[in-house]
């Protein structure tokens, strides 16, 4: 996964800075990021506080690991049927 340059308070800090009036491109310039980018943030971090966006952060990293879990036994399940199915 792609780190960012900018702490997770940093950016809601730029938000909080974009809804008080402040140009998207001078938020661009002053942090040294795109357009593209500020766009993405505000679609998935607007509205949010730092509790919320701790709690959001949580929530992937469990869902994250729930989803490897899944495949490890998805696999070991797999394996199983396939000795039990071959024919010795």
């Amino acid at each position: 996964m792609k780190k960012t340059r900018h702490t997770d308070s940093q950016i809601i800090s730029i938000l909080k800075k974009n809804e008080t009036g402040t140009s998207v491109a001078e938020l661009c310039r002053e942090y040294s990021m795109s357009q593209a980018s500020f766009y993405k943030w505000r679609s998935k971090y607007g509205g949010m506080d730092m509790s919320l966006m701790k709690k959001m952060k949580e929530l992937e990293d469990e869902n994250r690991r729930l989803k490897r879990m899944y495949a490890e036994e998805k696999l070991k399940a797999e394996i199983a049927r396939e000795a039990i199915e071959k024919k010795w």
